[in-house]
């Protein structure tokens, strides 16, 4: 083994960051050695910052030689180049990449003690006047401040991004709090995963079979279960796991769960159908999960048991008049769903697409707002709430508008002390509603008021944990109208006629594509064949043969986030396809560009963004810090620094998809995505594509898919509890 040694470089750029375990690749510029690749839990850095870089020169078999990285510190840099890089990082808010020029030319090695210790001189470069000067001055007396605070958390572990990160959120308090519980980190500072969390309390001497290691594992397992959709783990899986997680025995997990139990972090619940006297089936939720499983079930129990305002209506009549104002003839069953829709209190309308439940709504909302009732009409996502605005002609707000999200507060304005005002409340893509959010919106649905969730359940469950719509269809607490029957223009539509045979577990029909129509099917059998089919087709075949454009229309759906045809990947070779040139900016090994078509991947309440969500970026603005972002018809401004939040979105995975609709969409397919190929799933994406829908890949893979209904249920309590 080499003797470990130290190097000192800039960082010319990031190839690539795992934002999961923070493990990155980073070339950088040495002096005597040139450019060097490093390799090692280096996330958060950004190219031009100075790194004191302590490991092992290795010898890869495939990628030769590279510095394996055990520690390192920022360092300020020592070279021109360095330091324009390092101004221009966005460290500094006010400099940008041009301003950070200026001044490198100017003061040459001299221009960090120029900040520093005479900022006013600044004022001797065109572009620096009094309010950028004190602004700047402002931002680098902050750095200062926090230097202290970043060197500290720089000496375990913590990158500069992290650290300004950690600095932000709690201030000069960080070095204490970080000490006092450095898993903290893990739940409140994005990209700090349990790993990285758990290898700065090592450095601070937290010992591996200590109780508050052990409780923190926990947490961090049920999390992840929850981010599997999951609302709670068997006890006897959640100490396994913890152990397993943490490499010690179950003896150190036990007291550790009891305690936070006993807390009230965590809830313990037997469930209805458990063994008598086995204790270790008791299932475990985070307590903020279990209050919304259980709230969910006792405000759907509620609101079915209380009576509806007085309603008289002729429902034959009623439905001969809509006949007639929109020049249909409702189906036997539709007629039946409409009529259920009218007379009940709560009720679930499910089905697939090209079954009429779009006619169904507009039946509803124009009947019952004839009869003066209040109807209020929601979505999860912003795509779904606008379509159905389109298909009623009335207004729809996604929930977290509806609900009146306050981000000072960190809560929804409307609750049972602020109810909705509304005698109706119709809520489309339910199959979108995880658990927390439905506790959220059933609390402001007043008592007297009906409610009708609207969806697909043979579509995927929602990102978030819970299976709420499935759930409450299964447990029959409530009326369910579930729609089989295809209307015969529908049936005109292979995406449609597709769908219905992967739902049933058919193969579709898979037609070659020089035929006509609008499913097609792209064979191939290898993976790098897959993806030049799929450029050739995004770039050039599409738009030629249909029109659609590329940025605007077609939109890549794929299983899987990593591997050449993980979202990741399609991602950046559709991006120096599509939109190869202008400004840009790096966070993280991102790369996001002017006119990038992006994804917001959590939910941001300052910003009144969502999980889901996409846009384009109309600019980057260097000296601001900022990007510039549309969303639909709203501009929204991000700092540099919440550019994490964002990803390329010419791919996305099918889940991100949920909600949203797309002229055209392209599957790519392959056996690699083995694990995630499961009908569900493709029956989502089929039914994404409104016009035009492709898969590319092996017909063994689509196979698959078919074949293999989802194993992994949910583990959930919702439907037992709306039993009792």
């Amino acid at each position: 083994m080499q003797p470990e040694t130290t190097i000192e470089g800039a960082v010319e750029r990031i190839v690539y960051a795992n934002e999961e375990n923070a493990w990155s690749v980073v070339r950088l510029i040495v002096r005597g050695k040139g450019e060097v690749t490093a390799v090692g839990n280096l996330l958060g850095i950004q190219p031009g910052e100075s790194l004191r870089l302590t490991g092992r020169w290795v010898k890869d078999r495939k990628y030769g030689k590279q510095f394996r990285v055990e520690s390192y510190l920022t360092v300020q840099p020592s070279t021109f180049i360095g330091i324009e890089k390092y101004l221009a990082s966005g460290l500094v808010h006010g400099i940008g990449k041009e301003l950070a020029r200026r001044l490198v030319q100017h003061f040459g090695l001299d221009t960090l003690e120029v900040i520093d210790k005479a900022p006013g001189r600044l004022a001797e470069v065109e572009g620096f006047g009094p309010v950028r000067v004190a602004r700047i001055t402002t931002a680098w007396k902050e750095q200062r401040e926090i230097r202290d605070v970043m060197v500290f958390l720089q000496g375990h572990g913590v990158s500069t991004t992290y650290a300004i990160k950690i600095y932000k959120l709690y201030g000069g308090e960080a070095a204490a709090l970080v000490r006092e519980n450095p898993y903290r980190l893990a739940r409140e500072v994005r990209g700090i995963g349990f790993k990285s969390a758990d290898r700065i309390a090592s450095h601070l001497g937290i010992e591996a079979q200590s109780p508050q290691r052990a409780a923190a594992g926990i947490v961090h397992t049920l999390r992840q279960a929850a981010d599997r959709g999951h609302v709670y783990v068997p006890r006897r899986v959640l100490v396994k796991g913890t152990a397993e997680l943490l490499e010690v025995d179950a003896e150190v997990v036990e007291p550790a769960l009891a305690e936070l139990i006993s807390e009230g972090d965590l809830a313990a619940v037997e469930p209805p159908d458990a063994a008598p006297d086995r204790h270790d089936d008791e299932a475990i939720f985070l307590k903020p999960l279990e209050v919304a499983e259980r709230g969910v079930a006792e405000l759907l129990r509620a609101l079915t048991a209380q009576g509806t305002l007085p309603l008289e209506i002729d429902v034959e009549r009623a439905l001969r008049w809509f006949e007639e104002r929109v020049e249909i003839e409702l189906a036997g069953q539709q007629r039946r769903a409409l009529e259920k829709a009218i007379t009940s209190k709560v009720m679930v309308l499910t089905g697939g697409p090209g079954t009429g439940k779009t006619t169904l709504v507009k039946g509803i909302v124009r009947i019952l707002s004839l009869k003066g009732l209040r109807i209020q009409l929601a979505a999860p996502t912003g795509r779904a709430a606008k379509r159905l605005a389109e298909a009623t002609g009335a207004e729809a707000k996604t929930v977290h508008r509806l609900l009146e999200y306050n981000p000072r507060e960190h809560a929804f304005s409307r609750g049972p002390d602020h109810p909705l005002s509304a005698d109706l409340l119709i809520v489309d893509e339910a199959s979108m509603l995880d658990v927390t959010l439905a506790y959220n919106l059933l609390k402001a649905v007043p008592p007297k008021a009906r409610l009708i969730l609207v969806g697909d359940v043979d579509q995927l469950p929602s990102i978030g944990p819970g299976r709420v719509l499935a759930d409450v269809i299964d447990s029959r607490a409530v009326t369910v109208v579930r729609l089989t029957e295809i209307f015969r223009q529908a049936l005109d539509s292979l995406i449609i006629t597709n769908a219905h045979r992967v739902r049933v577990g058919e193969m579709p029909i898979l037609r070659p594509a020089d035929d006509k129509g609008d499913f097609f099917f792209f064979e191939r059998a290898e993976p790098e064949a897959i993806l030049s089919t799929v450029k050739k087709l995004v770039e050039k075949r599409i738009p030629r043969s249909f029109g659609f454009d590329p940025l605007d229309n077609i939109q890549v759906l794929t299983p899987m986030q990593r591997g050449l045809l993980g979202a990741a990947n399609l991602n950046a070779e559709l991006q120096a396809l599509l939109n190869p040139e202008g400004d840009a900016v790096t966070r993280g090994g991102r790369l996001l560009r002017a006119g990038d078509r992006v994804m917001q991947v959590r939910n941001n309440y300052d910003l009144e963004v969502f999980n889901g969500d996409v846009g384009r970026i109309a600019a980057i603005d260097f000296e601001e810090d900022k990007a510039r972002v549309d969303f639909d018809s709203r501009r929204v401004d991000y700092d540099f620094l919440e550019l994490d939040e964002l990803i390329l979105a010419y791919a996305c995975s099918i889940h991100k998809s949920q909600g949203s609709e797309y002229p055209c969409v392209i599957i790519p397919l392959h056996t690699q995505h083995f694990k995630l190929l499961q009908r569900n799933l493709i029956y989502t994406a089929l039914t994404r594509g409104r016009r035009l829908v492709l898969i590319v890949g092996s017909r063994k893979a689509l196979e698959i898919a078919v074949e293999s209904q989802s194993s992994g249920r949910r583990a959930t309590l919702l439907a037992q509890r709306l039993r009792v």
